[in-house]
């Protein structure tokens, strides 16, 4: 039986693949590559890696003077690249250079060290992201002089601000319309029709989502937390790829337009006994959402740290554009089965179907740095279990609808309303993290962090001048 290797370089080989590129991810979640020769693709380099990394040069990696590093490929994870004729690609893990072993502060390390945890409690996970994204034609972007502000403006074929002569979708009625008012059918069928012919996905569903000027969804089958991570930002790739290809430009950003819905990355997951093979989550017997006592202690522990999560499942600046009432992000911490104004719902969609049942928690966006958001959550959910955290009552009706005195008597928290604010609750919340989150990332994130939302902090936004200019 051939091994992964084995397998990875044959399909190298078989398709005269001249170059391979080594993909690896920052701790911010960006991809970047390098690209080498693919004849010094060998059974030695997949085990030894590529010296080809200065580490120095990525955000939140290593210093000037420790630069050096190894990038050694994870051999299931080789594809061709559709887009690139010779070319096929390759996600890496980093090391250290000299023999020092892993690089720590790699964010699939921590995914890694996640499921290793998981296993050492005899559990294993499943994470099935929703991703969601928009298709423009064009964004013009005006950065060039900061004392001016900075502005953009959005081109998009559907929407109804532009004057292109075609369809148009009105604000917050995306959801579903069929051709030819969605326009942009072509490059999603293109979109998972690459992703099913090189990469090895399983597409459950793709569709046009709630706002207009261009949004989607993609959703692939569900899969254990490091193979998911790897997908998600193998899926980012592809989209980028594929929207350039026809002409247009895909964003990941949580919330782009104002008025219209955000992109989220609805995340959902189950937890099972790794030797008994059972879903923890799933009890028959439950009335109310056959959700069993674990799987409530699940949902406590989400909820017990749904602040401090939120700086790394909703991590940049913009995340809180989108989370605000009226727009289905959540914004309230509370839990449901059907209810989408709850930070995490039980779908109820099936009846008596073991695999089927797990949550959805809704509020982390596709900004996220997948391995360490999928770490993170992975984490409080084991720590409500350990801690048998109850998550109190159910909320069965619209939480935005909820008087501010109604909010406060069933005990309904609000998520941080910034991203400093979320970077509070995490230096003060992450003792849950720390079984595998090792202090260099924790520190460096949240670092890395606070400088980004510092830097967004000085530029004047044009919206001020339209508010304050006759001050």
């Amino acid at each position: 039986m051939q091994t992964s290797v084995e397998r990875a370089l044959k399909l190298l080989k078989e398709n005269n693949i001249r170059w391979l590129d080594l993909q690896f991810t920052d701790v911010p979640g960006r991809l970047h590559h390098i690209t080498v020769p693919a004849s010094e693709a060998t059974e030695e380099s997949f085990k030894e890696g590529f010296g080809k990394l200065d580490g120095s040069s990525i955000r939140g990696f290593t210093t000037i003077y420790e630069s050096d590093m190894v990038l050694v490929p994870v051999p299931e994870t080789v594809a061709l690249l559709p887009w690139s004729p010779g070319v096929a690609r390759v996600i890496t893990k980093v090391f250290w250079g000299q023999g020092k072993g892993r690089f720590e502060r790699d964010p699939r390390f921590i995914a890694e060290e996640a499921e290793r945890f998981q296993a050492e409690e005899g559990y294993i996970s499943y994470f099935g992201p929703e991703m969601e994204f928009f298709i423009f034609d064009k964004v013009e972007l005006d950065v060039s002089v900061p004392q001016r502000g900075t502005g953009y403006k959005i081109h998009a074929r559907e929407a109804p601000w532009e004057d292109t002569g075609g369809f148009k979708i009105r604000f917050k009625e995306g959801y579903y319309p069929a051709p030819p008012v969605d326009q942009l059918m072509d490059v999603r069928v293109d979109i998972i029709n690459t992703l099913t012919d090189y990469f090895g996905f399983t597409i459950e569903a793709t569709h046009h989502e709630v706002a207009t000027g261009g949004q989607a969804e993609v959703d692939f089958r569900f899969s254990t937390l490091v193979d998911t991570a790897d997908k998600v930002q193998t899926l980012k790739y592809v989209v980028k790829n594929v929207a350039a290809k026809h002409g247009a430009i895909a964003t990941f950003i949580p919330k782009p337009l104002f008025g219209d819905n955000g992109s989220g990355m609805h995340v959902h997951f189950s937890l099972w006994d790794r030797s008994s093979g059972k879903n923890l989550m799933y009890d028959p017997n439950d009335e109310y959402a056959e959700i069993s006592q674990i799987g409530r202690y699940i949902i406590g522990g989400i909820l017990e740290h749904a602040r401090s999560l939120s700086a790394i499942v909703s991590p940049t600046v913009n995340s809180y554009r989108r989370l605000v009432p009226g727009f289905e992000a959540p914004v309230y911490i509370a839990w449901s089965k059907g209810n989408r104004s709850a930070i995490v719902r039980v779908p109820v969609y099936y009846k008596g179907i073991e695999k089927a049942k797990r949550i959805e928690y809704r509020s982390p966006d596709p900004s996220a740095n997948p391995y360490l958001a999928f770490a993170a959550i992975l984490m409080a959910a084991v720590d409500g279990v350990k801690k048998k955290k109850d998550p109190g009552d159910p909320v069965d009706e619209n939480i935005y609808h909820l008087s501010a005195e109604k909010r406060k008597a069933l005990n309904i928290k609000e998520l941080p309303r910034s991203l400093d604010e979320a970077l509070d609750e995490l230096e003060s919340d992450n003792e849950y993290l720390k079984p595998v989150f090792n202090s260099a990332i924790l520190q460096t994130y949240i670092d890395l962090k606070r400088e980004e939302a510092r830097a967004l902090q000085m530029y004047p936004h044009p919206m001020e001048l339209y508010y304050y200019l006759d001050v």
